[in-house]
């Protein structure tokens, strides 16, 4: 019997140790390194992203950490991934960790290293890839979280759900959109929700709590068409060209705010021309000696909810792009609310303070609110009045979402982990206050 025992005792110890070391393996710094260059590996590069390949990774993550699984399409071939860790108290509202699988399209030839192979650079410990900032980092962190969580056998009091969906790239009416009009997000009974920020080029993480709606504007200018060598008025270029510079001016204006210190670049409109389209095709080029009916400028405007949106588009239908001077205008995108949406940093959303203190617990340190200078899926959870922060724990990194030459450093990727870390940990203990509790509080 006493062999039998020290058999048992012996057999014991050894599974501890294998279990021990199992996942020691899988929490190395090269192991979570490894993981995250393999999300980055698969493209999902608009306007062709390969979602099943991110769809089955993700599902192989979930299951090595046990969480719940789930697969909705709203849209054939766009499937929106949940995943949940269920918390001892179902009756409390979940956390939501919302990232979006799809990137923004690359020119391989102008990166230092193939944008979809994830190498590092062995000087500066960088990884390059698209989507290294914008935003598969983020989805894996909240991942790998999870994991060092799980590893010391944390167990949350509240539900934490991660959500990773598709086409916020092209607007996110696929994704994020349909998610938050379903019953299947009425039925998670979500309480705050984590999104994308951005790089910080300091020490302080940027953290954000509005964001600017994207206007994208296509204005057409028409006329009669023309000797390349006549000089006539009302020609389409010219009146292109007229809105074009008035655009500018009102851009400079804008920007001086910026470059002079006045207001951050997510309290200004913006205004970016994307495209010029005027001319007429020929097999060597275009006609030289014709002048065109039609010219076409397209332009990216970003507008802050501090701004009357109203008299933007007064602006716009009068100077920019007056029917006097035969020109039309069409929104390609156009988002708009009736009143501003913003959430809460004051003591009336504990979740800042949390976030906040979680953030200093781990050794960093939260910069002053800001709002987003581009647009998120956070803001269709704002709109449904959720509490909504944009945050990406990328410190002391240039920023680099949609640039060439994309990458973050394995050192920061590593640390944001940690970051995350406290912040899950803290967000799925809150419990609110009771009435009672905040008589006495009062008292």
């Amino acid at each position: 019997m006493a062999m039998k025992t020290s058999t048992l005792l012996l057999l014991s110890l050894i599974l501890a140790q294998l279990l021990l070391l199992s996942s020691s393996t899988s929490t190395s710094s090269s192991t979570i390194i490894s993981r995250f260059q393999e999300y980055l590996q698969i493209n999902t590069a608009q306007p062709n992203p390969n979602y099943s390949a991110a769809t089955d990774f993700i599902i192989s993550q979930a299951k090595s950490l046990n969480l719940e699984t789930q697969i909705i399409e709203f849209v054939k071939n766009k499937p929106l991934v949940i995943l949940k860790w269920p918390g001892k108290n179902p009756f409390l509202s979940s956390i939501l960790l919302n990232s979006h699988t799809d990137v923004v399209p690359v020119e391989p030839k102008k990166w230092f290293f193939s944008p979809f192979d994830a190498n590092i650079d062995d000087l500066s410990g960088n990884i390059y890839a698209r989507g290294a900032q914008d935003m598969k980092c983020v989805g894996m962190q909240y991942l790998e979280a999870i994991r060092k969580l799980k590893g010391v056998g944390f167990q949350p009091i509240r539900d934490v759900i991660l959500s990773f969906v598709p086409d916020e790239e092209i607007g996110g009416h696929d994704g994020a959109e349909k998610f938050v009009g379903s019953d299947d997000f009425l039925k998670m009974n979500v309480g705050v929700v984590l999104d994308e920020g951005l790089a910080s080029p300091g020490e302080e993480y940027r953290v954000f709590y509005a964001e600017r709606s994207p206007w994208w504007l296509v204005i057409k200018a028409v006329g009669a068409p023309g000797h390349g060598a006549k000089l006539y008025d009302g020609t389409a270029m010219e009146n292109l060209l007229k809105s074009v510079e008035s655009i500018r001016r009102f851009r400079d204006s804008q920007f001086d705010l910026v470059k002079g210190g006045v207001k951050a670049e997510g309290d200004v409109v913006s205004v970016n021309m994307v495209f010029l389209k005027a001319g007429t095709p020929s097999p060597t080029g275009f006609v030289m000696n014709l002048q065109p009916s039609e010219a076409q400028a397209g332009f990216d405007i970003r507008i802050p909810p501090t701004v009357d949106q109203a008299s933007l588009e007064k602006r716009l239908a009068e100077e920019w792009a007056p029917s006097s001077r035969n020109m039309t205008y069409e929104f390609k995108q156009k988002v708009t609310t009736e009143k501003p949406i913003f959430t809460a940093y004051d003591s009336s959303n504990p979740w800042w303070k949390l976030l906040e203190d979680a953030v200093k617990a781990a050794n960093g340190t939260v910069g002053k609110p800001e709002i987003f200078p581009a647009s998120t899926d956070a803001r269709y959870f704002r709109v449904r009045g959720l509490p909504a922060i944009g945050f990406s724990p990328m410190a002391r990194t240039p920023i680099l979402l949609h640039d060439h030459n994309e990458f973050l450093n394995q050192d920061e990727y590593l640390k944001g982990i940690d970051i995350y870390e406290s912040i899950i940990k803290a967000y799925s203990s809150y419990e609110e206050p009771t009435r009672d509790d905040e008589s006495r509080a009062e008292l």
